[in-house]
């Protein structure tokens, strides 16, 4: 967020209207998605045997069972982030696999996003909806614009934690198609992999693939959710 701002009173678009929806989108992504999405990792394993994160109290939408402080910061400051990371025991599923029971449990994050993201789009284009036969469509435009971002920013962390490294979730869902000897080697290096990610970020390398993909969801999310606005 504090990234965007800088760059929009760079480029002289800074306004209030505009600080509003990015302090909007971004309370919803701390408050609402990183809760969501966390929370969606530690019932799933719940549903699968695995009591590990609900003995801990991680069943839950309390963003702050959730606080992370680098992985929300970063989320704060550069759009992309992680929250605390659930504890997961897949051994201790009884209805799938240890290997299955990791990669349900990681994929439920992701998933979480997207469901997320149609949410808020559906919700963005209802207020739109509203403005249209009101006198204060340029209100309701800003609140939709604010919600659209949150599901565009909701969609680009998805994204972001299926990439198949570690501590990604698509880490934990490659695990079902690597060799256990492979993928345990891989997983001693998580935090030196971790910090490398967010610095490749930094350089900027990721932005294009990752908008790519962002856009190309975000076009099917606008396709299925067909509320007429004209």
């Amino acid at each position: 967020m504090l990234l965007d701002i800088f760059d929009a009173a760079r480029q002289g678009a800074l306004t209030a209207q505009y600080i509003i929806v990015i302090v909007f989108a971004y309370a919803m992504i701390i408050l609402v998605a990183t809760p969501f999405h966390e929370c969606s990792h530690a019932f799933v394993a719940r549903l699968l045997g695995d009591d590990t994160a609900f003995m801990q109290g991680r069943v839950t939408l309390n963003p702050l069972a959730h606080y992370d402080p680098i992985g929300t910061t970063a989320i704060l400051i550069v759009g992309i982030g992680w929250a605390k990371p659930v504890p997961v025991n897949p051994t201790r599923a009884r209805k799938v696999t240890a290997r299955t029971a990791m990669a349900l449990t990681a994929a439920a994050g992701p998933i979480s996003n997207v469901l997320l993201a149609i949410v808020f789009m559906l919700i963005g284009k209802l207020v739109l909806l509203i403005g249209l036969s009101g006198d204060n469509y340029e209100t309701m435009y800003y609140v939709y614009n604010a919600f659209y971002t949150a599901a565009s920013i909701n969609v680009s962390l998805g994204i972001f934690n299926l990439l198949p490294i570690p501590p990604f979730d698509g880490s934990r869902i490659a695990l079902v198609f690597l060799n256990e000897k492979t993928y345990f080697k891989i997983m001693r290096y998580e935090q030196y992999i971790m910090f490398g990610i967010l610095l490749i970020v930094f350089t900027g390398i990721l932005d294009y693939p990752l908008a790519f993909l962002r856009n190309a969801v975000m076009q099917f999310i606008d396709f299925i959710t067909p509320i007429p606005l004209a």
